[in-house]
């Protein structure tokens, strides 16, 4: 599992960029989601890799 966190403004940010963030759940600078760590979300972060920070959390079972 990773833990995404939005550490900066999505102001100006490319559209792309923003749809990412809100299929992710983060709309403001603080915002954090759990997800699972998948080819998709690899691709998510790869977009957002400038305005995410990424933690990897272990997961309870």
């Amino acid at each position: 599992m990773k833990k995404v966190t939005l550490k900066k403004s999505l102001i100006g940010a490319l559209p792309k960029q923003k749809a990412t963030a809100q299929t992710l759940g983060l709309k403001k600078i603080g915002d954090s989601t759990v997800q699972k760590d998948d080819a998709v979300l690899a691709g998510k972060i790869r977009v957002l890799a400038h305005l995410v920070t990424v933690e990897t959390v272990e997961e309870n079972a």
